[in-house]
């Protein structure tokens, strides 16, 4: 989608198609209004006879208005004006979008302005909103079909409209939306490719690529040979089952001076998990290639970084790895010993997300990062504790972790903080190495966050179970992209 922003009428720039608010109340408002004068009460016509309505995501298309130069008006209910939550804006903004791609539009415009929603927000967060809404609207995947079977998309260019006042902050709104959009998509396109084609080597060739478009990003691979050498023998006993070779991939972003130190995001990046020995029941084992969506997230927060340009330094590591069953596979029982010179006795060859990431937690030392965040598809006891609307943080940093719950309240990508408590610590002991890799069916979650928090002492460390948000089931199968958009907000304040 091509986007503009401009600082003009919003009727002059309209010939195609115009998103309007319509506001509850005895009086229409704004554009709503402005529009119902030019037609001679055409939109109020509409409210009375119950077509045109202000319920949150009602929307209605009305064609060529008597004296209005616009092929459709899109009504979009938004309730009362300047008086929307955060969510009820983003809900009106999936609305607007859903109805394009309801009608072949080509071009439409929109006028945002703070005081038509929510009045606490400024415009620029409303173009940003907005932007992401569009563009999200638009995804498809299509990478397993045949490029012609895709179908164009409805809208194909997007006019915002803004006071002058705000033009240059809001034509930065929309770069920032469209980043992390396009983010986000790069994160859904990795996660949703099946896990035949998206190995770690195509992750590791995927990472060269970006690396090689963008002159502010360069990438190293580390293959087995070099991470036997460093004795990451935690990292390695996962993928000894498969044929396909582990791969740690560092994609090292400069946006500031070297002395900056930077902030490291660890992906989880297991492209399938059969659980190994300890095999997982055969329904839904597909969508254990949604298991590397992690990985996928630093992917998409490394493109929109290259895309927006800003002033931070970021590195992006991730730990790719496939778990399978074989005759050279770790068994439960077996004992192997971390770079951090840890032993650890694996009890279940199924929680071998952890194993991948302690390793990469102490590679990463290296760095001198001033935080870490690690994010993983790593426990279904977070699904059991969160569900599917947030992330579970959990960290040795409450300033760290604080910081990323604002920014999931700030861009909707939703995550609430687990407490880890030093008493959960006990449930890690071991007869027979200094820790096991589970702790038992209680506080699931929080147990696989103490098992990594002995991994990084280091530094400043928060770590993100995004379990029960990076894909859906059912019918709309599928990756979400989360936590791109959290992780760019977070990383944009440091900026």
């Amino acid at each position: 989608m091509e986007l503009s922003v401009v600082a003009s009428a919003p009727v002059k720039v309209a010939n195609g198609c115009m998103i309007v608010p319509l506001h509850s109340g005895r009086k229409l408002a704004g554009m709503a209004e402005e529009l119902d004068k030019k037609s001679q009460k055409a939109i109020s016509r509409a409210v009375k006879r119950g077509d045109a309505k202000s319920e949150l995501g009602e929307a209605v298309t009305l064609f060529e208005l008597d004296n209005v130069n616009i092929e459709r008006v899109i009504l979009v209910g938004a309730e009362k004006a300047g008086d929307l939550t955060t969510s009820q804006y983003r809900l009106f903004c999936q609305a607007a979008a859903k109805s394009l791609s309801d009608n072949a539009a080509g071009t439409v415009v929109v006028h945002v302005s703070s005081k038509q929603f929510a009045a606490t927000e400024s415009t620029q967060w409303h173009v940003k909103e907005l932007v992401q809404a569009l563009i999200a609207q638009q995804y498809m995947f299509t990478l397993h079909e045949r490029q012609e079977k895709a179908a164009p998309p409805a809208c194909k260019k997007c006019i915002i409209v803004v006071s002058k006042a705000e033009l240059s902050s809001a034509k930065k709104a929309a770069k920032i939306g469209k980043a992390v959009a396009n983010g986000q998509a790069e994160a859904r396109n990795l996660g949703n490719l099946a896990a035949n084609i998206c190995t770690p080597h195509y992750l590791a060739k995927r990472g060269q690529a970006l690396a090689k478009k963008n002159p502010k990003l360069k990438t190293k691979i580390l293959n087995e040979q070099q991470m036997e050498k460093l004795g990451m023998g935690a990292f390695l006993s996962v993928s000894r089952g498969s044929r396909q070779p582990a791969k740690l991939i560092c994609m090292e972003y400069q946006g500031a001076s070297s002395k900056s130190k930077p902030i490291v995001l660890l992906g989880k990046g297991v492209t399938f998990d059969t659980g190994g020995i300890s095999i997982k029941p055969s329904a839904s084992m597909d969508e254990m290639k949604f298991d590397m969506c992690g990985a996928a997230s630093v992917f998409g927060a490394m493109q929109a970084l290259c895309e927006i340009s800003p002033s931070i330094n970021v590195i992006g590591v991730v730990a790719a790895a496939e778990n399978m069953p074989d005759g050279d596979a770790s068994r439960p029982g077996d004992v192997v010993t971390t770079m951090s010179g840890q032993s650890v006795e694996i009890l279940n060859t199924d929680a071998e997300g952890r194993l991948v990431l302690c390793d990469a937690l102490t590679y990463i030392e290296r760095y001198k990062p001033q935080a870490v965040i690690d994010i993983a598809t790593l426990t279904g006891a977070c699904v059991v504790a969160l569900g599917k609307v947030a992330s579970g943080v959990m960290g040795n940093d409450k300033d760290l972790t604080q910081a990323l719950v604002q920014s999931g309240q700030q861009t909707g990508d939703l995550a609430w903080e687990l407490p880890l408590f030093d008493e959960y610590q006990k449930q890690l002991d071991s007869n027979f190495a200094d820790m096991a890799n589970i702790g038992g069916s209680p506080a699931g979650a929080i147990t696989a966050g103490c098992f990594l928090s002995r991994f990084a002492a280091e530094f400043k460390w928060a770590h993100l179970d995004i379990a029960g948000v990076a894909w859906q089931s059912g019918a709309g199968k599928g990756a979400s992209g989360r936590p791109v958009p959290l992780l760019l907000n977070y990383l944009l304040s440091k900026a």
